[in-house]
């Protein structure tokens, strides 16, 4: 049972979310949550700390509270939240390496729970129908989120180790949507038309911000379940996310869809990178077994119920977006078969 649980991150959406969660539940008797900014949501009865966890005052404040659980919510997805990629990649990892150095030293540590993601895995033709917990990437994530995730996770199994006596709940999310969240990939969801690699469709899956919240929950006051994919049943393809979303589709052959790519992120409109290329073209979908029989977690909404919660709180790009989606689709694609015509031909010569 956790009593004194020091949450990272709180000042970010989920990490607030999941803070103001945790201390509506009564076997937790105390919530400490840090970041290096006050939150500006609530965060129910938690005690808000201002520390960095890239300085090792971090080790400090586990010290002093006699801290028991640690839940690192403050590794971030989207560069443009965190002030850039080199911001980004500093908190995610040097973070990562202090808050575990700190946990390494606190003999008051009992468990620690990390909120993954299932970038891990990355993309590519040669992936399973399903990714277990115990496969590894068919091709690494190169950049990015998803390398960082990777070497989070380098980090947690060193630091796990070392400290054999520490419980470890490590869990990979889907892509979270929902509301309230905002990612690289909502953020793609609502450009007015959603340019997509040519001649594939990939199957996603998501999981609810209330489900990641959940899940999250359940690492921390639950049974531990050492690395767990956590995802809302079934999937959806991308083609049906667009349709959903009430967005037209703009099918682009993978070249071209990279320099748009690269011309959306430099506007500020959208984060895109090769590997989120990679993941539009090959998607991802994950065996959700160990989610349920170890964890013990049930999400409450589906991969398409949560997109479409995140969809209706959008709206379509323009009035009647949903019908007109069809209509320009097919006109888009006759362009995009054109101008993959075209590329070939260049690449021949």
């Amino acid at each position: 049972m956790a009593d004194v649980v020091l949450v990272t991150g709180v000042s970010r959406y989920l990490g607030g979310q999941f803070a103001r969660a945790l201390t509506r539940d009564p076997s937790v008797g105390r919530v400490i949550g840090v970041d290096v900014i006050p939150p500006p949501h609530d965060i129910g009865r938690a005690e808000f700390v201002r520390a960095d966890i890239r300085n090792p005052m971090i080790g400090k404040i586990i010290a002093q509270s006699d801290v028991d659980t640690v839940v690192h919510m403050n590794v971030i997805a989207t560069p443009t939240h965190a002030g850039g990629r080199t911001s980004q990649k500093e908190i995610n990892v040097i973070g990562t390496m202090q808050l575990l150095a700190a946990c390494q030293k606190a003999h008051s540590i009992r468990r620690l729970v990390v909120k993954s993601s299932a970038a891990v895995y990355g993309s590519s033709p040669r992936d399973p129908a399903l990714f277990t917990e115990d496969m590894g990437p068919k091709s690494l994530p190169r950049a990015g989120f998803g390398k960082d995730s990777v070497e989070v996770e380098g980090y947690v199994r060193g630091f796990s180790r070392r400290r054999p006596d520490v419980e470890i709940s490590m869990l990979r999310l889907a892509n979270i949507v929902g509301p309230g969240i905002r990612t690289s990939l909502t953020d793609y969801f609502t450009l007015p038309v959603i340019p997509v690699p040519f001649g594939y469709d990939a199957r996603l899956q998501f999981v609810h911000e209330v489900d990641a919240v959940g899940s999250l929950l359940a690492a921390t006051t639950g049974p531990s379940s050492g690395i767990t994919n956590v995802a809302g049943d079934g999937v959806i393809t991308l083609s049906q996310a667009a349709a959903v979303a009430g967005r037209p589709i703009l099918p682009l052959p993978m070249p071209a869809a990279g320099v748009f790519g690269s011309i959306v992120k430099r506007s500020g409109v959208a984060d895109f990178t090769s590997d989120q290329l990679q993941f539009l073209a090959f998607g991802r979908v994950l065996d959700t077994t160990r989610m349920r029989e170890v964890l013990g977690f049930e999400p409450r909404f589906t991969t398409r119920s949560a997109f479409e919660d995140f969809a209706h709180g959008v709206g379509p790009a323009i009035p009647g977006g949903a019908t007109l989606s069809s209509a320009v689709s097919g006109v888009a694609g006759s362009a995009a078969t054109a101008i993959g015509h075209v590329w070939a031909a260049g690449r021949d010569d």
